[in-house]
């Protein structure tokens, strides 16, 4: 392999093969954190509401991590093919490869991993990631992968889905992923509205705002359905061909708003058939038997006098007997 320009024409090393974003962890790291703290405070929880407080935190985190990480993930649709194809353009010589294409939200990542890793004395290990979102521009993206000399099952898995491929599929994934995501910020919106009303202890409004959260997760997964509708073009690699299907990150959104809906109908309906039931999950319940304050006559009170409070019948005094030192 020769320098062209002060470098060679493929990658020296290559890029490393994370699955999601750094973002993600970034996410998770922060939620866990925020669980730890609870759970240090937990034993400062006297009763049986200890338990159904640490349930509602687990659930509560749960959803409002989920709706947050995934739209910053790159498997809603995943697909693997083993082939043997060229690596470089213009060469005979064929490789043994494990090529996968991730879908998310805001573009696609492409893995290239060789079976070897080590084979024709490199190392076959690519991940590249090209962004569809507004304000980042695919055909730039793949451009620079052009400029760069990626191996040529990348350029050709990544070519399907430009604007200029007659596929036309770059259109209908990006605007999909812009409106799946509008929506799930808005969930997540929702979300954090229900946890503030669950802390204020509104748990009627904060039910209904859990099934606005159920609602907006599954118009998010209902824009992205829609892809799935798009006439594709095959991507073929000899006689196998590259297809994809539903990945982690859509199911688990579509648990998570599972989720939400049952818990969302469940605290509307403990609301109106036993709401003495809900106050006991959300620790409402006063088992302590207030003071009753015999509020008739009160200093506070302007029609009480200070005489009047003072004044006792004559018959309820006490007899006292004094002795004479």
């Amino acid at each position: 392999m020769t320098l062209w320009d002060g470098s060679y024409p493929f990658y020296p090393g290559a890029n490393a093969c994370f699955p999601f974003d750094t973002t993600r962890t970034v996410i998770i790291t922060i939620f866990l954190s925020m669980l730890v703290i609870f759970i240090i405070i937990l034993p400062g929880i006297r009763g049986r509401g200890r338990l159904f407080w640490f349930l509602r935190l687990v659930l509560g985190l749960f959803m409002g991590a989920v709706v947050l990480t995934v739209q910053f993930t790159r498997d809603w649709e995943t697909g693997w093919v083993q082939a043997n194809t060229s690596y470089k353009s213009f060469s005979p010589v064929q490789v043994n490869v494990d090529i996968g294409l991730h879908i998310g939200l805001a573009g696609v990542n492409i893995t290239l991993r060789g079976n070897p890793v080590n084979q024709i004395n490199e190392t076959i290990n690519y991940n590249e990631h090209f962004p569809w979102n507004f304000g980042a521009d695919y055909d730039h993206s793949y451009s620079k992968g052009l400029e760069k000399g990626l191996p040529s099952p990348i350029l050709y898995v990544a070519e399907k889905f430009s604007t200029q491929s007659p596929c036309t599929v770059h259109r209908q994934y990006r605007i999909a992923g812009h409106y799946a995501s509008l929506t799930l910020w808005l969930a997540f919106c929702t979300w954090f509205i229900s946890i503030l009303l669950f802390s204020m202890s509104i748990l009627l409004y904060g039910g209904h705002m859990l099934l606005l959260s159920a609602a907006l997760i599954f118009f998010s997964l209902l824009f992205f359905f829609t892809t799935k509708n798009t006439q594709k073009c095959p991507i073929q690699f000899g006689p196998v061909s590259l297809r994809t299907d539903y990945g982690e990150s859509f199911w688990l959104t579509l648990a998570t708003g599972l989720l939400c809906l049952l818990l969302g109908l469940g605290i509307i309906i403990l609301n109106s058939v036993q709401p003495e039931k809900l106050k006991l999950i959300f620790n409402l319940d006063k088992s302590s038997k207030e003071e009753v304050w015999d509020k008739s006559c009160l200093p506070a009170e302007p029609s009480c006098s200070a005489q009047d409070v003072l004044m006792v019948p004559l018959g309820e005094l006490c007899q006292v007997t004094a002795t004479q030192l």
